[in-house]
């Protein structure tokens, strides 16, 4: 399973094409083949998935009973601009035009890359969502976190 992390500003050209990081480029597994599926995140970022782990949950996302409305109504969103994606020969990636209107992504971007994909964010708004972290990330992590051991039987009381 492929193991991203970091973040990584980019710019991008008149075409949409932005230089894939080579450190970046260092940590997408074999199995990728240099290909990746793009769609739609959530809070008007988008998603980048190395095209061996999009193959993993589109699995999982094919399962779900399309005869329920709400799983219907997930599944035409989640798949709604998916593109796939290959690094060219210089490790472009051309970012279809659709996506980057969508998420408002104009000269300058982030990669923010953890697990098993790459948040693609226009810059201003990566860095709004990190100026309105909560007032008590503590707090939050509690919460989060804290619900991790809330099953498990092994915890000392």
């Amino acid at each position: 399973m492929t193991r991203f992390l970091g973040e990584f500003e980019c710019k991008v050209d008149a075409k949409g094409r932005i230089k894939f990081p080579s450190a970046l480029k260092k940590q997408l597994l074999p199995e990728a083949n240099q290909k990746f599926v793009i769609n739609r995140g959530f809070e008007n970022c988008l998603v980048l998935y190395p095209n061996n782990e999009w193959e993993i949950i589109s699995t999982e996302i094919n399962k779900l009973n399309l005869y329920v409305k709400k799983n219907r109504d997930f599944v035409r969103y989640f798949y709604r601009g998916a593109t796939e994606l290959l690094l060219d020969g210089t490790d472009r990636l051309l970012l279809p035009k659709s996506l980057l209107e969508y998420s408002s992504i104009k000269k300058e971007l982030v990669l923010f890359a953890y697990s098993n994909r790459v948040e693609v964010w226009d810059k201003t708004l990566y860095g709004k969502l990190l100026t309105d972290e909560p007032n008590d990330f503590a707090e939050l992590a509690e919460e989060v976190m804290g619900r991790i051991n809330q099953n498990n039987d092994t915890d000392v009381p």
